[in-house]
């Protein structure tokens, strides 16, 4: 990744940057599907269930390790996929990689009554290494009802580098960054095409990620200016490694020769009522419910706080900057942090060394693998879980979430009112949902709390299979039982608890403001015990819930005071726990 500078089921940047010009795919139909226009009849799947449980023993049975592998194995064989090499080879470089990559979904496509269309999605860009036209490679598997035309979009980068991110000479075989995410979305296209869900989903492999995320920008302009709703993009960027550096970008690893195999990290940007981070929970709910009872070994997702490790970024930005709802999924560990500028830099991240692995005994086989197939099976299966139940989910319900004055918080259904059960996500402190509820046979449900605080609410809906929709923006109640929350509601202005707290890195902190004060001199000042302060941070306060990102740092620790200063008046503090 760049390193960011300034159902319905039947079964690392350059200075000036320029927008992407002549956009277009290069199949008309694969467009027309993604726009909705199409006759879907003509892209049934055949005989998988309809039960939701019976595709996800489908996706946990047939994602392959061994499948995984190979194709790393054919993606190191290109020496070099940096987005300025050569695009005439048939054995190395960009041109070789993307055209090998086509080739998979039309073999893909052939095994499945020809159900997935492949394509190139064309742009020139003029500052990319001295290269003008550039090429992703997206597969289209068409939905089987188009009532909602949206796509769900799963992606990874296929383009690498060295430590000259124009560097096209040397040998950049980009394995865990990120070949493993590469693989990973062949092999969705692979499984998930033995499928038909009721939304279409795109698997799409981008070009100019290294550059500054070129080639997911062009898709989201594309997208934009076809009128192509997008439901989700879960976007995959080092999926494969398990071994901490001697260096990562934080929040990462604890330190050199760390691995973990067990846990993945969600990137999303925003908090309260954010539609990522949603997103990202529904990820984790769909995942523990659905296909984490079927594992051999489990895999625990952790939502994380910030949009992308500090300082960095990656494929999902272009898309939130668009308006559409997009997060990273990656590894717990990284082999590195990029700043291949320093001369102590010792880790396989944007260098030569990002290869597949070693070869430690006499015969001529790779037998210690950088890259863990098996995790990485494991993860293309939380990406599966999730791009299918987003892809086969109903409508998403309006609702009202009113608090009663006794601890009690009314849940009324308003809007897609014909189901016979929704689910009631309920979050408090932490990036997570505490619980989720199921209602059924009714509208209304009255929840009773008998501690104060300030809680948020969202529901889906769940269709006759089983399914949810995606969960609705937040609705925040303030439950007031106790002195704080008695004393916020006299308030025209106050901190609410920071979420996560304790936190490790970074917090946001959501300032309630009932007036707006964006013309007034407002700060935070963020103190030690002592009285020490150890960050400022000016803020804009609008009439809403205002959030603010505070950077600590990664395994910061101790207690802190954060306080709000109006026009020179200290309007609230609250305490900060980092560990």
């Amino acid at each position: 990744m760049k390193k960011v500078l300034s159902i319905l089921v039947v079964c690392s940047l350059l200075s000036g940057v320029t927008a992407q010009t002549n956009i277009l795919s290069t199949s008309a139909v694969a467009e027309q599907v993604m726009k909705g226009n199409y006759d879907p009849s003509k892209y049934s799947s055949g005989t998988i269930s309809t039960d939701p449980k019976e595709v996800i023993k489908l996706f946990v049975n047939e994602m392959s390790a061994d499948s995984l592998h190979r194709s790393l194995d054919v993606l190191a064989t290109f020496y070099t996929r940096n987005s300025a090499s050569d695009t005439l080879s048939e054995t190395r470089g960009i041109g070789a990689a993307r055209r090998w990559a086509y080739r998979e979904f039309e073999k893909i496509s052939m095994m499945n009554n020809s159900r997935l269309i492949p394509s190139y999605l064309q742009f020139d860009h003029t500052q990319m290494c001295g290269v003008i036209r550039h090429r992703n490679i997206f597969a289209v598997l068409p939905g089987l009802d188009t009532t909602d035309k949206s796509i769900v979009i799963v992606e990874g980068h296929i383009d690498s580098r060295c430590k000259d991110v124009c560097d096209t000479t040397c040998m950049a075989q980009g394995m865990e960054d990120n070949g493993s995410g590469s693989a990973l979305v062949l092999e969705l296209a692979r499984v998930m095409s033995k499928c038909g869900f009721k939304r279409t989903v795109v698997f799409l492999l981008t070009t100019g990620e290294e550059q500054g995320t070129y080639g997911a920008e062009a898709f989201a302009a594309y997208a934009q200016q076809k009128g192509i709703k997008i439901r989700a993009v879960l976007n995959n960027d080092i999926s494969g490694g398990v071994f901490c550096g001697y260096t990562s970008s934080a929040p990462s690893c604890p330190g050199f020769g760390h691995i973990d195999s067990t846990h993945v990290r969600l990137f999303s940007a925003g908090g309260f009522n954010s539609p990522h981070k949603q997103f990202a929970r529904f990820v984790k709910l769909e995942y523990n419910e659905e296909a984490r009872p079927l594992m051999d070994v489990p895999t625990d997702i952790v939502i994380m706080t910030g949009e992308d490790r500090t300082g960095r970024g990656s494929d999902h930005i272009p898309f939130r900057q668009k308006n559409f709802t997009a997060i990273r999924m990656t590894a717990a560990n990284e082999n590195g942090n990029a700043n291949v500028s320093d001369p102590n830099y010792k880790d396989r991240q944007h260098t030569s060394k990002d290869i597949l692995g070693l070869n430690t005994d006499p015969d001529p086989d790779l037998d210690s693998f950088f890259v863990d197939f098996n995790y990485l099976k494991r993860n293309t299966i939380i990406n599966a879980t999730a791009v299918g139940m987003a892809a086969a989910g109903p409508a998403v319900p309006e609702f009202t979430a009113t608090a009663n004055g006794n601890g009690g918080v009314l849940i009324s259904i308003t809007g897609q009112r014909n189901f016979k059960q929704y689910r009631i996500a309920l979050r408090t402190k932490t990036n997570d949902w505490d619980s989720v509820y199921t209602m059924t046979d009714r509208l209304q449900d009255t929840l009773v709390f008998s501690s104060n605080g300030n809680r948020y609410f969202s529901v889906a809906s769940v269709d006759a299979n089983g399914i949810e929709s995606l969960f609705s923006k937040e609705i925040l109640v303030n439950v007031t039982t106790a002195t704080r929350e008695l004393e916020n509601q006299k308030k025209s202005i106050y901190i609410a608890a920071n979420q996560p707290n304790p936190s490790d890195e970074q917090t946001m902190i959501t300032i309630f403001s009932e007036r707006d004060l964006s013309d007034k001199n407002s700060y935070l000042s963020f103190t030690d015990l002592s009285g020490r302060e150890v960050y400022f941070m000016p803020v804009k306060l609008h009439a809403s819930a205002n959030e603010v990102l505070y950077n600590h740092g990664f395994q910061a620790s101790g207690i802190f005071i954060c306080t709000l200063v109006v026009e020179g008046k200290k309007v609230d503090a609250v305490r900060l726990v980092f560990n």
